[in-house]
């Protein structure tokens, strides 16, 4: 046995090659999961390995298996519940496949992100899962690529990146609930992302996030189609770089403020509530609200934010299948996954003031 840092020692693969009356390539192979060991010897290793103890080395296996069994998962913003919810249930299908997951935040910032796919590339992780922080930059997903590393993107695509894509119907979703302000009677209805972007948004302009871009796609088209005038001039981005309850005052206040909001996500929603409630503007006879990702709070407050629901778990534990399919040798052309999502209609949407 080697010596712990505390005297202890610990026990080796050869220890419980012996106590298990095996080979030490045996017990390798046992304990490592590959190679051909019968059922019978396979648990009697095992039995072995409990009663010392034994803890495999990490690194040891990678070097005889050439796998990890680690996967990396590099989401947008850990303070976002969407993403605490994704990673949950990326963490639950890895851990039933009997994989680990490392996990490393972007903060939305593309150098930010370059530096984690370095370190999970330097981790041996065995494939990447990437919320990308840019749609429109490429460059940090080919070391991926160049390390021969399976990777699927979730909530977000990377036009021109051929691989694997879980994401949900965004534009549907942004249509549905801009047509629900609008059948409500809004005509001034103001669209948050916290997205940075330079300047006011223009139509045709690419923006950073897929997922954005497709809600404001949505969105725009939606309040056009309804003859609304200039309607990309209801959309602001830049709410974390202005700061949401900054930019929630400027719509409430004055005489041109909105009668409806629709938020991109619950963090945003969270802030033009609190803002509303600050300024005694009434939900919904004042102000109506909705947003994207049914936050438990959303259906707790009075009145219940009216949301469209994606199917968040659903993300990563799919994006998770579709990773672990590619790692055991799946070589079907790369697919991008669309999942539906739901309206959930509460009590925070009603026909605007009168006046």
């Amino acid at each position: 046995m080697s010596e712990t840092g505390t005297g202890r020692r610990e026990a080796t693969v050869s220890d419980v090659a012996r106590v298990a009356r095996v080979s030490k390539a045996t017990a390798a192979r046992a304990l490592g999961d590959y190679g051909a060991v019968s059922d019978a010897v396979r648990d009697r290793v095992q039995k072995a390995a409990d009663e010392l103890g034994y803890r495999p080395n990490a690194l040891a296996r990678t070097m005889s298996t050439g796998r990890s069994h680690t996967l990396g998962i590099i989401i947008g913003d850990i303070e976002n519940p969407f993403f605490a919810k994704a990673t949950r249930g990326a963490a639950d299908v890895a851990a039933e496949a009997g994989y680990d997951l490392i996990l490393s935040n972007s903060d939305e910032e593309p150098s930010v992100e370059a530096k984690a796919v370095a370190v999970q590339l330097a981790k041996q992780v065995d494939g990447l899962l990437i919320a990308p922080a840019s749609s429109l930059e490429p460059g940090n997903l080919q070391p991926v690529l160049d390390a021969g590393r399976p990777l699927v993107l979730f909530d977000r695509t990377v036009p021109g990146v051929d691989v694997d894509a879980v994401i949900t119907d965004n534009r549907a979703g942004a249509r549905r609930l801009t047509e629900l302000m609008l059948a409500a009677g809004h005509r001034r209805i103001a669209f948050i992302s916290t997205l940075a972007h330079d300047g006011a948004f223009r139509t045709g302009e690419e923006l950073s996030s897929s997922a954005v871009a497709d809600r404001v796609i949505g969105f725009v088209e939606t309040l056009g189609a309804a003859g609304i005038a200039h309607p990309e001039s209801f959309v602001h981005l830049n709410a974390r770089r202005d700061g949401v309850d900054v930019l929630a005052a400027r719509l409430l206040d004055g005489e041109a403020a909105v009668t409806a909001i629709i938020a991109s996500d619950s963090l945003i929603a969270l802030a033009v509530f609190k803002a509303a409630q600050e300024r005694g503007v009434l939900i919904p006879q004042q102000l109506s609200l909705a947003g994207f990702d049914d936050a438990p709070w959303m259906s707790l407050t009075t009145p219940g934010v009216t949301v469209v629901e994606q199917p968040i778990h659903e993300i990563g534990a799919q994006a998770t299948r579709t990773l672990l399919h590619r790692i055991r040798g799946d070589g079907r052309p790369p697919e991008t996954t669309v999942l539906a999502q739901t309206l959930v209609e509460r009590g925070s949407v009603a026909a605007p003031p009168e006046g």
